[in-house]
């Protein structure tokens, strides 16, 4: 039988990557101790500071926000007088010439129509209102006396 010995040789590729990693560890505790003693020292100034210009960073923007809307509003508003300007302006122009239109197409005697009363709708609700406030003060009138009677009957009737 035949033995063989394997010798063990130190792989230098080997062992720089088990130093480089075991300084990485290294590394990083240290930057755990650096970061709590900073943490301890300076961390609150740092953190106030932080706040401190955050709120400016946020007032800043919410102004220009606000800025921008403001014109935004402005102009909408703007436009939309324009848009009905021009709206008012095209419906006269059509209406005028619809008018002109007919008036020149049309018959000079034409007979006379009146408006029933559902197109003439604020007339013809009060004129119906008033009808029924006057029927209701009639009926009333009319039913107060024969209540009272009956009213009286019915104690004449109790005291006997």
């Amino acid at each position: 039988m035949m033995r063989t010995t394997h010798q063990i040789r130190t792989n230098p590729v080997g062992d720089a990557v088990l130093h480089a990693s075991r300084q990485v560890w290294l590394a990083s505790l240290g930057a755990a101790v650096v970061s709590r003693e900073w943490a301890q020292a300076e961390a609150g100034n740092v953190f106030r500071t932080l706040v401190k210009e955050g709120t400016a960073v946020e007032s800043r923007t919410i102004r220009l926000v606000g800025d921008r809307l403001e014109n935004s509003f402005a102009t909408a508003n703007s436009l939309w007088r324009q848009a009905r300007t021009t709206v008012q302006s095209t419906v006269r122009q059509a209406a005028d010439t619809a008018v002109t239109i007919v008036q020149n197409n049309l018959p000079k005697s034409l007979p006379r129509v009146t408006l029933p009363a559902m197109l003439a709708p604020t007339k013809a609700r009060a004129a119906a209102k008033k009808r029924a406030v006057k029927a209701k003060r009639v009926a009333k009138s009319r039913t107060a006396p024969a209540a009272k009677r009956a009213k009286r009957g019915a104690r004449a009737a109790t005291k006997k």
